[in-house]
């Protein structure tokens, strides 16, 4: 999926100097990469990019020349660089390359200030996974690579630029009295999908010794008290995996049309503001995101294909997490809601589609258009059902520590991380044996397990329903056929689920009325598919209207109001959804 050949020549740190101009909706600057030849005569250097310009590239202050391959749709264009003077393996380069990044950049959102909550200002944010960081500048766009950045931001002075990077100072610009400097370091090396900025009138409440809550004013107060766990997760998260190694872990609270629940920037998560329940009941999207900074952050899947590396341990650690934070019954109630929305996205997709197999093949398929839950679930259900098999939770969460110390700061593949299981539990080579692995990692549809293997609860003995009980039981009744009409209805009646605020019991309750074809919940799901834009929401509710014979035309006209102002990427699978793909 990316054009470079880090075996021929590796980027391993990046000074980034840019400006954001909020008027032309563009990154202007330059981008300095300390290359190292990792063979003989090393003559040329080939980066990925995407609809970003480049003015001129200098090796070590030599003018250097440069030509764009073909471009290709969803990979961009190869930027292949010629040195001035060959290199030997293991002699390194300043590379530095003059850039702008296009108005239509898919790894970017520009908002006018009417979009904001304070309407006055204008606000930008960008997520770069899984092949969007070549759509700001050009880069080696592959997580098989890792890097340093340090950086040198400037925005209008009164906005603040935040990145995924410890803050570094602030100052004005020399250059221009109306823009201020923000200066970022980041020392841990990172995939450049983990690169990330946000810029905006953002205010910040300290929750922890090591965690400020970012978002607009309006939003500031209510997300300090929604995320106030943090540093009890953070510490429950080292206790399990071993040290924070990262300095600062902040959060931000996105625009509503952030198109993730979280994205694990590092030292900065993003999230979406769908999680403001006001009682804190969605904080486990803050378990997971945290999580990341050893799964996925500081060991890193190699290629997209191996994502479930990234995300199966990150769930796995999350609800061990919540295990230890709400009890071990809370955390295989969790189980039992992800196997439940394993089953739901496997019906959605189909069970035959290469894409519900946990090791996917990439060739030729965009990352975006395969992302499901599967990596999540299907990979959380792989480690589960290895715990129970190899002694419980304290052998495993063993096991896990092993395994981010033995990898931390690599990119690796399955085949790494099976290896080093048999390694690990050397004792049990007869067990592992019986794990049907084949058919784990390559076949599609559902796992090799039954749900009986993965836990079971019972909730007999909890006199009112939480939130997450409500999900789940929501989530039951979508698996089955269409409720009849007069049924929602009188749900309705009895448990008003009109009035509920939290999404996921809201996105699950409105599916089930536009399921069972009831007109008047029309409107709602129209209002919440394009009130907010993360995809785990607005994708299903936009399907389900569409299926509906009645609310058709309805969604498609929607959708074609709202185009414009919808982030790019959730813009383009709506349209594929809806039959609209220009």
């Amino acid at each position: 999926i990316s054009f470079a050949s880090p075996a021929c020549c590796l980027t391993r740190h990046l000074h980034l100097r840019c400006r954001v101009d909020f008027s032309a909706r563009a990154l202007r600057g330059t981008a300095a990469f300390t290359a190292r030849a990792e063979r003989e005569a090393l003559r040329c250097l080939v980066l990925d990019t995407k609809d970003v310009q480049v003015f001129k590239v200098t090796v070590n202050g030599q003018d250097a020349q440069f030509a764009f391959g073909e471009k290709h749709s969803f990979k961009g264009t190869p930027l292949e660089i010629t040195f001035p003077n060959e290199l030997r393996r293991g002699q390194e380069a300043i590379v530095e390359i003059s850039f702008e990044s296009s108005p239509q950049s898919s790894a970017l959102q520009w908002f006018t200030p009417e979009q904001t909550s304070g309407k006055k200002h204008p606000f930008l944010f960008s997520q770069c996974q899984a092949i969007h960081c070549r759509a700001i500048f050009p880069c080696q766009d592959t997580p098989a690579v890792k890097l340093t950045y340090y950086a040198e931001i400037s925005v209008p002075k009164e906005l603040v630029a935040l990145m995924s990077a410890n803050r570094d100072g602030e100052a004005p610009d020399p250059d221009d009295s109306s823009q201020k400097i923000y200066r970022f370091s980041q020392n841990v090396p990172v995939p450049c999908y983990l690169f990330a900025l946000v810029v905006g009138a953002l205010e910040s409440r300290k929750i922890g010794p090591r965690t400020l809550v970012w978002a607009e004013k309006e939003l500031v107060d209510k997300s300090a008290y929604e995320f106030s766990e943090a540093e009890a997760m953070l510490k429950t998260a080292e206790d399990l995996a071993g040290p924070y190694v990262w300095g600062q872990y902040d959060l931000l609270v996105l625009p509503p049309s952030f198109p993730y629940g979280g994205m694990e920037n590092p030292c900065l998560t993003f999230v979406t503001p769908t999680l403001l329940a006001g009682d804190q009941s969605l904080s486990n999207v803050i378990a997971h995101e945290i999580s990341h900074s050893w799964t996925g952050n500081l060991v890193t899947n190699k290629t997209w294909e191996h994502f479930w590396l990234n995300e199966g341990h990150t769930v796995y650690l999350e609800r061990r997490i919540g295990g230890c934070l709400f009890g071990e019954q809370f955390r295989h109630f969790q189980a039992l809601g992800g196997w439940r929305e394993l089953q739901n996205t496997i019906n959605t997709l189909g069970d035959k589609n290469p894409v519900t197999s946990l090791v996917i093949n990439l060739d030729e398929v965009d990352p975006d258009v395969a992302y499901s839950s599967v990596p999540y679930e299907k990979g959380f259900a792989l480690l589960f059902y290895l715990e129970q098999l190899l002694g419980g939770p304290d052998v495993f969460i063993g096991f896990l520590k092993a395994y981010v110390q033995q990898f931390a700061y690599k990119s690796i593949v399955t085949e790494d991380w099976k290896k080093f299981l048999y390694s690990y539990f050397k004792d049990k080579v007869d067990v592992l044996d019986k794990v049907d692995w084949s058919s784990w990692f390559h076949a599609p549809g559902m796992p090799p397990a039954k749900e009986s293997d993965l836990g079971s609860f019972s909730s007999a003995d909890l006199k009112e329903m939480s939130s997450h009980q409500i999900i789940e039981f929501l989530a039951l009744l979508l698996l089955e056929e269409p409720l009849p009409l007069s049924h929602v209805q009188r749900m309705q009646e009895v448990y008003d689920f009109n009035a509920v605020n939290n999404s996921e019991i809201r996105f699950r309750w409105l599916r089930l009325c536009i399921r069972s074809k009831w007109e008047e919940a029309i409107p709602l799901a129209l209002k919440m598919a394009t009130d907010q834009g993360r995809m785990k929401f607005t994708r299903p509710l936009f399907r389900d209207l569409y299926s509906f014979d009645k609310s058709r035309d309805l969604a498609v006209k929607t959708f074609l109001e709202h185009r414009a102002s919808m982030h790019p990427v959730t813009s383009m699978l709506v349209g594929k959804d809806l039959k609209q793909d220009q």
